[in-house]
């Protein structure tokens, strides 16, 4: 693994922190859509949203830690995770269940990029811890995409 300063050190650890203010922004929206999808699909959908969301919580604290492993500093507050996301915030509670399910899918595509900047940042240094867990990663948010587009037809 790169030495503490190096450059490229600094990008995986600027991927990973991206990635976790991604997280934590669509998990936070989950959870908001979660609470107040309504509609004919309402149970449904207030399921999936919180298993999505359940699984997205789950994640945050893995890239946290993946930071700190390499001797830096995560996010420390809901400021610093909105300078480093790019989850748009919703919070027009009126939406309806199908832009829910589309907005949801469209910002789990925004964070599947953003892993995969992380899985690159992690090969270039030669992590191969970081590599190996961003793949379960990256098939998590292939997984949540996949329900809410088949979900959104």
């Amino acid at each position: 693994m790169a030495e503490v300063g190096d450059n490229s050190k600094a990008g995986l650890v600027s991927a990973l922190n991206g990635a976790l203010a991604d997280t934590t922004a669509l998990y936070f929206k989950t959870k908001n859509f979660h609470w107040h999808v309504a509609g004919p699909r309402f149970r449904d959908l207030h399921v999936l949203f919180d298993e999505q969301a359940a699984q997205l919580i789950g994640t945050v604290d893995d890239l946290g830690e993946r930071v700190r492993k390499n001797d830096e500093y995560t996010l420390t507050s809901i400021g610093s995770v909105m300078k480093h996301t790019r989850i748009d915030d919703q919070d027009d509670v009126t939406l309806t269940a199908d832009a829910m399910v589309k907005e949801l899918r469209d910002d789990n595509r925004k964070l599947h990029t953003r892993l995969g900047e992380v899985k690159e940042a992690a090969e270039e240094v030669g992590d191969n811890a970081t590599s190996g867990i961003v793949d379960d990663w990256i098939d998590q948010t292939e997984e949540r995409i996949w329900f809410l587009n088949q979900t959104s037809k």
